[in-house]
């Protein structure tokens, strides 16, 4: 694999774009927090897929899919993030997370497992953190397991998260937003409540929520106990998947707002809230789930490595998708 571009801000992300031998794409991050500085908390995002194949309706990834990245592949985007920052490969950030989350869902790839259980065979880094974010997928109940066994195994109590999407109370409506088969809520709970232990980080019930999907809190307190799960809010982002199905995000960088009434019931109804808004340079970024290589799809460009950016095959398949 090569990188063939490079986007962003060093004081906030930067997102990196390489390409395989064969043509694919796949893209990777690094951020920060402002102002806390890298060797408080540093954010690594990579890829686990080439593509994905769930579609979501917020996302951009879905435009393809070709397949799972090796556990060499997964390695190659840390490194290549490390060893720029920290050519030892000692990473002295207090709090070094690495999300599984870029481009592609974890649990169709138990690759992503082999990483968290070798990574400190080729990283000297007491603060790091794997973040699995996930919709939980049916017929993946072998990465659970494991996962869940390599988590009690390897990991602190604080130092592992845990993240499912949700996005809506209304699990007839998250089928829309993710039409692929998946866990039940009452799935999630009862898994979550095996991943649980005492003293461990809350699980998080992500919702990147729009006006046009309900969020009733009281609906979660069936299946999700407040002492084990957390309610995170964030922006929706402004992919080109959620513009065309006009989609509006319920909380943006600047108001908060519309979202009070439904954060204050998720509060009164004994859930811990996060409401994460990150920096609007972010969006121009493209620091967002496949937005760079939705650039490099429309406006495609030839780089010194020797191949371009996009071969035929899969430039033609993600332009077919755009038009429908």
């Amino acid at each position: 694999m090569k990188i063939v571009s490079q986007t962003g801000n060093e004081g906030l992300a930067v997102v990196y774009v390489a390409q395989t031998s064969g043509g694919d794409l796949l893209e990777f991050v690094e951020s920060l927090q402002p102002p806390k500085p890298r060797e408080e908390k540093w954010v690594l995002i990579v890829s686990t897929l080439l593509g994905c194949p769930v579609d979501c309706r917020i996302c951009d990834a879905g435009l393809y899919y070709h397949g799972r990245i090796s556990k060499e592949g997964i390695f190659w985007q840390i490194d290549n993030l490390v060893t720029r920052r920290f050519p030892e490969r000692k990473i002295p950030s207090k709090q070094f997370k690495i999300q599984f989350a870029r481009m592609g869902e974890p649990a169709f790839n138990m690759n992503v497992i082999d990483v968290i259980e070798e990574f400190d065979l080729y990283f000297d880094a007491p603060g790091f953190m794997p973040s699995i974010s996930t919709i939980a997928p049916k017929s993946s109940e072998e990465f659970f397991d494991r996962l869940l066994s390599v988590k009690n195994e390897k990991f602190n109590s604080a130092n592992f998260q845990m993240q499912f999407s949700i996005h809506t109370t209304n699990e007839r409506k998250r089928n829309e937003l993710i039409p692929v088969k998946k866990w039940s809520f009452r799935e999630i709970g009862e898994y979550g409540n095996r991943f649980f232990k005492q003293g461990d980080r809350k699980i998080t019930l992500n919702f990147a929520a729009s006006n046009q999907y309900p969020i009733q809190p009281a609906v979660l307190l069936d299946y999700f106990d407040p002492e084990k799960f957390l309610i995170k809010f964030t922006p929706l982002n402004p992919t080109y998947n959620s513009q065309k199905m006009n989609l509006t995000s319920l909380i943006n960088e600047t108001n908060i707002a519309n979202a009070s009434s439904v954060l204050d019931d998720f509060r009164n109804c004994g859930y811990e809230v996060i409401v994460s808004i990150g920096e609007i340079e972010e969006n121009h970024i493209g620091s967002n789930c496949g937005q760079n290589i939705l650039t490099h799809v429309i406006n495609p460009v030839k780089h010194t490595s020797g191949y371009p950016v996009l071969n035929a095959e899969l430039q033609s398949k993600i332009e077919d998708r755009l038009k429908k």
